[in-house]
């Protein structure tokens, strides 16, 4: 195989791992691609040194390289973030805690993303975040009060927070074909959570 070939199967594993990865966060029931990463890094590995590479091909690799890098930070950030839950704003942003499925009453099962909201939690909802500020800007505020008494930093701006609900919002409806989403405040352990589930 040449030089180019073996970039050209790198770019292709770095572009499915990154797949990969993205549907390990949306699932909690995944395993992360630990055999797909061990290949991209083999073959990173085998060009580090740049033995026998034209100036052109050392460049693309270096691209991929720097890539790579940047998905690697993320995917360990978002990885903190699944295992330890919502914590900040700015969090939110990477990940929220991962699916489960929560009973109600007899009903069926809904997919719940953090944990389950309690009797005096804070609860909105709605079908699009953006046409409904003001309700996401009530959320935004209970988040920040709940934060504040559980001594918790408050940080991040409104408008990134409703740049995230409003992602999460077409993610959750998209994934489950409901028609709202319900968010909650919730304190559980003395830390505040955000909660996110589809509404039928």
């Amino acid at each position: 195989m040449t030089v180019d070939e073996e970039l050209n199967l790198l770019e292709s594993h770095l572009r499915r791992l990154k797949i990969e990865y993205e549907i390990y966060f949306s699932n909690p029931q995944k395993k992360p691609p630990s055999d797909l990463e061990w290949k991209v890094l083999s073959l990173m590995r085998k060009f580090s040194d740049g033995g026998g590479m034209k100036l052109s091909q050392r460049f693309r690799y270096n691209e991929m390289a720097q890539r790579y890098a940047i998905y690697s930070d993320l995917w360990r950030k978002k990885g903190r973030i699944r295992e330890e839950g919502y914590r900040r704003p700015q969090d939110a942003l990477l990940s929220v805690q991962g699916v489960r499925e929560e009973e109600h009453g007899h009903g069926p099962a809904h997919k719940a993303y953090g944990v389950a909201h309690h009797a005096d939690a804070f609860i909105v909802d709605w079908s699009d975040a953006k046409a409904e500020r003001e309700k996401v800007e009530k959320l935004f505020t209970a988040l920040s009060e709940a934060k504040k008494k559980a001594g918790e930093n408050v940080s991040g701006s409104l408008e990134s927070f409703s740049s995230f609900v409003q992602k999460k919002t077409k993610e959750i409806k998209k994934q489950y074909g409901c028609e709202r989403v319900e968010y909650s405040v919730d304190v559980a352990d003395g830390k505040v959570k955000l909660t996110a589930r589809a509404k039928t």
